[in-house]
């Protein structure tokens, strides 16, 4: 997931630098949340670690 958020941000970074301002807000948007995702996928992955090594 970090993969696909890096990759809307070189798109919105090379919209940006073409002049597509719409574009690039939009690529921009996309890879933020898609950031945001993989944080909150990496801190539950990471409690769910913590909690099956005291249980085991």
């Amino acid at each position: 997931m970090l993969h696909y958020a890096l990759i809307f941000l070189l798109v919105a970074l090379v919209a940006a630098l073409f002049g597509f301002g719409s574009i690039a807000a939009s690529a921009a948007s996309i890879a933020k949340i898609l950031f945001i995702v993989f944080l909150v996928l990496t801190f539950v992955a990471f409690v769910l670690g913590l909690f099956r090594r005291r249980s085991g």
